[in-house]
């Protein structure tokens, strides 16, 4: 049976030219980054190199800002939580979204446990805040606001550019989790007034467990990560340079024409899946609509009367992998923050909904599939 991969929001098979620069580096260079031998400076070029390639990619003014961490939310847990116990005598007031991922969501309640204040932001249906309501939330005393670039369960995408000019005058940083975002959207932290950002490298066809912070030169923090002086002294730890060096291989194959390509080929794959959906008849709703400057890799649909783990195991046995709207949990579904946010605690979509997210390996001939499959299962269960 064929199996067809539609999860990349969850991650994404690593890139061949990655995976054998990686091979490359392992056989070569293997000495330890902070040595000063020749072992250990060999390491630290193929991590100074890497390390310049990455800050040029999203317009970082020096390239000590890119402080390489263990991912993702290793990444979201340092710029919120140092952030805010560094700035303590500013004030304890912080700002996010009711959107975010739990990597930003379980700081931020940790947070409130030692005695801080936080405003989470609603969304409307389309997934996107208010930046009248981010105005009327800042106060003197708010030291950090972290707002996702891009939503991993609807794709939607924030206003970044004015949310940046607008957290610049006040006395807050500004951070956002761009996990989703980088590696489709051009990101230039300097015009957008961005203070700290984080990534994940598999997410964008690199390695697993490994990630970067961005910290702009306002930034000042102790390292989340205590022991050695590696990363310039802002995160403890042996830097694992082949996986760095697949990392900057990942990001040099992506710059901006190939990132619209891939937008413009993930719309084409949402429009065919819709558009196939509706000639047969499914009853369904997108869930935050697909406006032209979210991220296309992501679509989840409501498939109205059809509980998602039916779905789910139906797909799978299909030979399809997809992931509900929510966390799956030793057997129980959760209801999606993502989706009660946007639509409330009482909606059907919350227990009926799909993500399909895709990759650079995805085609039509596959969507044509998914369609077919989508029809029979839903007709079935209905």
């Amino acid at each position: 049976m064929e199996h067809i991969y539609l999860d990349n929001a969850a991650t994404t098979p690593m890139n061949p030219a990655v995976i054998e620069t990686m091979t490359q580096t392992m056989g070569t260079v293997f000495g330890n980054a902070s040595s000063i031998h020749y072992f250990g400076r060999q390491a630290r070029k193929v991590l100074d190199d890497s390390r310049h390639l990455i800050a040029q990619s999203i317009n970082a003014k020096q390239d000590d800002q890119i402080v390489f961490t263990s991912g993702g939310t290793e990444s979201d847990n340092t710029a919120v939580i140092e952030t805010a116990l560094a700035r303590q005598n500013v004030g304890k007031h912080l700002i996010t979204t009711a959107i975010e991922h739990e990597a930003i969501l379980k700081p931020m309640k940790y947070l409130e446990s030692l005695g801080f204040e936080v405003t989470y932001l609603p969304v409307d249906q389309r997934g996107l805040i208010s930046l009248t309501d981010l105005k009327q939330a800042l106060r003197p005393d708010t030291t950090l606001v972290s707002i996702m670039m891009g939503n991993n369960e609807v794709g939607s995408h924030q206003p970044i550019h004015e949310i940046g000019r607008i957290v610049a005058a006040s006395n807050a940083w500004f951070h956002t989790d761009a996990v989703q975002a980088y590696g489709l959207l051009d990101i230039d932290v300097q015009a957008d007034n961005i203070d700290l950002l984080s990534t994940s490298a598999h997410k964008l066809n690199g390695p697993k467990f490994l990630g970067f912070l961005y910290r702009s030169e306002q930034v000042k923090m102790p390292s989340l990560i205590k022991g050695g002086d590696q990363e310039l002294k802002r995160r403890a730890g042996t830097e694992n340079v082949p996986a760095i060096a697949g990392f900057a291989k990942a990001v040099s194959l992506l710059d901006s024409k190939v990132k619209a390509a891939r937008q413009a080929k993930y719309a084409k794959l949402q429009e065919q899946l819709v558009s196939g959906l509706k000639q047969n008849g499914v009853e369904f709703a997108v869930n935050g609509g697909q406006a032209p400057d979210k991220l296309q890799h992501v679509l989840n649909i409501w498939f109205k009367g059809c509980p998602s783990v039916p779905l789910l195991t139906n797909l799978d046995l299909e030979g399809i992998a997809a992931s509900a709207g929510s966390a799956c949990t030793a057997g129980s579904v959760e209801p999606s923050h993502v989706l009660t946010a946007m639509y409330g605690s009482d909606s059907p979509r919350l227990q009926e909904s799909l993500r399909f997210s895709f990759g650079s390996q995805n085609t039509a001939e596959e969507i044509n599939y998914l369609i077919e499959v989508l029809t029979k299962i839903t007709r079935k269960l209905k």
